[in-house]
């Protein structure tokens, strides 16, 4: 009994992954050993145990939430997850297929028929439908149109009508609005009318007759108002207010700025069109970030970690390309010097820490800028201001770890001179890095590119060939 026990609490302690992994392993097992058998008739696999097997498979998945499914889903190899996806309630569809990554999503909407598609959308608001449509059959989402009524096909019409990085495509028609002129007692009856309150509501919006937002209410000066006060008396004129047409990192930088919960979108009339939350901004921030950690490293895109080995190459192959190029021109850069090298073996035996220590700098500057970009926190102005900051940063951290290198080295070789040429050569390769290292993002801006987009890249390759070009400059310069 103690040892049932200690199994089912040492199973308690798994993640959700690791128990369906579990469970997966042991539904498998007997499936394996069935395709063992010589005997036609597969008994084994309708026996009671696979059915139990299947069975708390189920009910581990029931009790998930759909981003605990989504991320199960995403960790496992295309045919577990297809066995996995088939489990899932048909209601849980649609929520799943938004907490999947878009490479994921792919898959599993490749393996859903129309009517599966059609039927996953049921269960969701116009706002969420819209962000399935750009993954979606044409044929499909012709038939979503036709079975929504027609204030909600307005809805997701304007909803697909607006850029990805936009507030119209953060934005939420689920809202409660009251009027100025009634009292708190009448809007308390009418929320206790509803049988649930929109997701993330900390805010009433208080509109007139033409649906002009005047201010909000919180919920919380609703709660400890007096029942006889006008909402006119209670409600906020102060407010954040965002259009659907503003960038959606501006509104997230907003969201961070102000701790907001919730925010209202208007038209250019003021014209109350719906809201932006929090959780669709933290969503935002994420994509954000994975994405630029992806342009950074040179990938085109988002890639299912087991696509198929052809799907994966084609988003890598671009900048390993580039990436082949700048090697070249390295190499020749090394070539050029061949003489130099063939006098004094020991630069072939340096060379390497000037280019890593100045590509390992270069980067730390383009995080920093890449950054700075995303929060808007570089204009024109400041621009000048920071390459000259960036520029004494690197000259002190040349300065210092150039001396060690110098006396590493001196202690090495017994050189004084190839000590001196290796301090001179870290310092020049780490201002070299600074400079690039903020021109770099700063010019892809300017063309109207992501700033982070092969930025890794870049810095590596120039850092690395301005590195062994200053060496074995100055190698032959000063020491053949």
């Amino acid at each position: 009994m103690a040892e049932a026990n200690n199994k089912d609490k040492n199973e308690s302690q798994l993640t959700p992954l690791q128990q369906i992994t579990y469970q997966l392993r042991k539904y498998k097992l007997v499936e394996g050993f069935v395709n063992l058998q010589d005997q036609a008739n597969h008994e084994l696999t309708e026996s009671s145990v696979q059915k139990q097997n299947l069975a708390e498979l189920q009910a581990l998945l029931d009790q998930l939430h759909p981003a605990d499914i989504a991320h199960i889903l995403e960790a496992l190899p295309l045919e577990d997850r297809l066995l996995i996806w088939g489990m899932v309630k048909a209601e849980h569809d649609g929520d799943v297929l938004l907490e999947a990554s878009d490479a994921v999503r792919e898959t599993l909407i490749t393996d859903m028929g129309s009517h599966e598609l059609i039927a996953a959308t049921e269960y969701l608001d116009t706002d969420e439908i819209a962000d399935l449509a750009p993954n979606l059959p044409q044929e499909v989402m012709d038939d979503v149109f036709q079975s929504l009524p027609i204030t909600e096909r307005e809805q997701l019409r304007a909803a697909m009508s607006y850029p990805e990085d936009s507030v119209g495509a953060l934005m939420d028609f689920d809202v409660l609005t009251i009027r100025e002129d009634v009292r708190m007692e009448v809007v308390l009856r009418y929320l206790r009318r509803l049988d649930e309150l929109p997701d993330h509501t900390d805010q009433l919006f208080v509109v007139d007759r033409n649906e002009q937002l005047k201010g909000v209410l919180l919920i919380n000066k609703l709660l400890v108002s007096d029942p006889d006060t006008l909402v006119s008396d209670a409600m906020s004129e102060e407010m954040i207010k965002l259009h659907p047409d503003d960038v959606a990192k501006h509104a997230a930088n907003a969201f961070e700025r102000y701790d907001l919960v919730s925010a209202s979108v208007i038209d250019i009339n003021g014209k109350l069109l719906g809201r932006v939350t929090v959780n669709t901004v933290i969503d935002f921030i994420r994509e954000e970030a994975e994405n630029e950690a992806l342009n950074l490293a040179g990938l085109k895109e988002e890639e299912d970690l087991f696509a198929p080995v052809l799907k994966s190459v084609k988003n890598r192959w671009v900048w390993l390309a580039v990436n082949l190029v700048t090697a070249f021109i390295a190499s020749r850069v090394i070539g050029v010097f061949e003489d130099s090298i063939e006098k004094l073996v020991a630069l072939a035996a340096l060379m390497p820490i000037i280019a890593g220590i100045g590509g390992n700098s270069g980067n730390q500057t383009i995080t920093m800028i890449v950054r700075a970009l995303a929060l808007e926190q570089i204009d024109n102005n400041s621009a000048w201001k920071l390459i000259a900051k960036e520029i004494g940063v690197s000259a002190v951290n040349g300065l210092i770890w150039g001396t060690v290198v110098g006396l590493f080295t001196y202690a090495i070789y017994q050189s004084a001179s190839l000590g001196l040429v290796m301090t001179m050569a870290m310092i020049l390769n780490l201002l070299l890095a600074a400079l690039l290292g903020v021109l770099i993002p700063l010019t892809l801006r300017k063309l109207g590119r992501d700033p982070a987009l092969g930025s890794s890249v870049m810095i590596t390759a120039v850092t690395d060939s301005g590195g062994f070009f200053i060496f074995l400059s100055l190698a032959t310069i000063f020491l053949l």
